[in-house]
């Protein structure tokens, strides 16, 4: 693609990456055919192409305006549109610089304002959370239908593995997680205790930050990587092996740290350890001898792979493995690389395009009547299970069972 950026955007190193990833694209449209948002409305500015051509025309000079934020806003960040595209264009950062260059020029209407603003002081602060949970759940009867499957019921914490190996992996609690499903941490350390491996929660830790960057709130993020490296830094010393991720957006999150401080001359080096050493669950069992784990089981599962593990992570078949290794029978999924329109805030941002979406990969995920549904992500988790009565959980879950 020719790219004609004005000068004072195109000598800053956004400007930059912009540019080479504007450059790499072809114009050839496969992103489209497997676009969520693309696919429902239909319109050019609706899928990563149009996207694409609107940054482009802004960065050019062209008009900032509500409609091109408003076409932006409604992009899932899934990626999918990444795992098909020919020329390895980066869309989600392209995406990203696209939307900072509109909110750093364009005043968002107060409501929205008022919601985001909202979001960024609740979602990545636990204690914070956790409050408004209980209030839900309390208030949970005067509370119109449509907004109570945003609450789940409470979950029992779970017993947590206090044995004692050589072998320790750091585990990040996280913000949402650990108030919705805090039995996801816990099951993870019984069923690494089986494989030799203690797992250490350093509390301390907090939010790995996407909430802040999603809603462009990125200095805010920065702060929460470097805070997360702090805490984590002395156990690493130690000889933690790994930092390991049971909500795969968080996963996709942390090991991005190398890349959003690269610049950062304190924590460059630090944030490179960090992104190597992070791994998702799946990626740490699967390298141990987990067929120890194995059961005799009739049960048929259907199995939701978040955007964040198959698009992001690039984490595939690696789920599908242990669980067919380890008894179970798994389901074949239509559009099972379609997002569930989950996406971390959307469902609260665009709730319309959202429950579209949820409603499809139910009947999906429900098609040949599963004993149960499992996934690999707290957002995923919770959008599903408002949308059916079968039992949604993580999958780590029926490694224990």
């Amino acid at each position: 693609m020719k790219t004609n950026l004005l000068d004072n955007i195109k000598e800053t190193p956004e400007g930059q990456l912009a540019n080479d990833i504007l450059r790499s694209c072809v114009h050839c449209g496969f992103c489209n055919a497997t676009c969520p948002t693309y696919q429902l409305l239909g319109d050019e500015n609706e899928g990563p192409r149009g996207r694409i051509y609107l940054i482009k025309q802004m960065l050019e000079g062209g008009e900032v305006t509500e409609s091109t934020r408003s076409h932006l806003d409604r992009c899932l960040i899934c990626r999918n549109c990444e795992t098909t595209c020919p020329s390895g264009v980066q869309y989600a950062n392209l995406l990203e610089i696209g939307k900072k260059f509109i909110d750093q020029r364009l005043e968002r209407p107060f409501k929205e304002r008022f919601i985001r603003d909202g979001l960024l002081n609740t979602l990545p602060y636990r204690r914070r959370f956790k409050l408004f949970l209980k209030a839900g759940r309390f208030f949970l009867p005067l509370i119109d239908p449509k907004s109570r499957r945003k609450i789940p019921a409470k979950v029992a914490k779970g017993k947590w593995s206090k044995t004692q190996h050589r072998r320790r992996m750091l585990i990040l609690e996280g913000c949402v997680q650990s108030s919705l499903s805090p039995d996801i941490n816990s099951a993870t350390s019984q069923v690494l205790d089986k494989l030799g491996i203690t797992l250490v929660n350093i509390k301390q830790a907090g939010c790995c930050g996407a909430v802040s960057l999603h809603l462009n709130q990125e200095q805010d993020a920065l702060a929460m990587m470097r805070h997360n490296i702090n805490q984590w830094w002395s156990e690493i010393e130690a000889g933690a092996e790994a930092i390991v991720t049971t909500a795969s957006g968080c996963g996709l999150m942390v090991k991005d740290y190398a890349r959003y401080l690269k610049d950062d001359v304190q924590y460059a080096e630090k944030a490179r350890h960090i992104s190597a050493l992070c791994k998702d669950i799946a990626e740490v069992i699967v390298a141990e001898d987990y067929t120890k784990l194995a059961i005799k089981t009739s049960k048929k599962i259907s199995w939701h792979s978040p955007c964040t593990l198959q698009h992001g992570q690039k984490i595939t078949d690696v789920v599908e493995k242990i669980l067919l290794d380890c008894g179970y029978q798994l389901n074949p999924i239509k559009d099972a690389h379609l997002c569930c329109g989950s996406a971390g805030t959307y469902s609260i941002l665009q709730p319309k395009l959202s429950t579209q979406l949820g409603n499809n990969k139910i009947i999906n995920l429900e098609r040949d009547n599963p004993d149960l549904i499992v996934t690999a992500n707290i957002g995923c988790q919770t959008h599903l299970q408002g949308r059916t009565k079968t039992s949604v959980k993580h999958w780590i879950h029926l490694l224990l069972e």
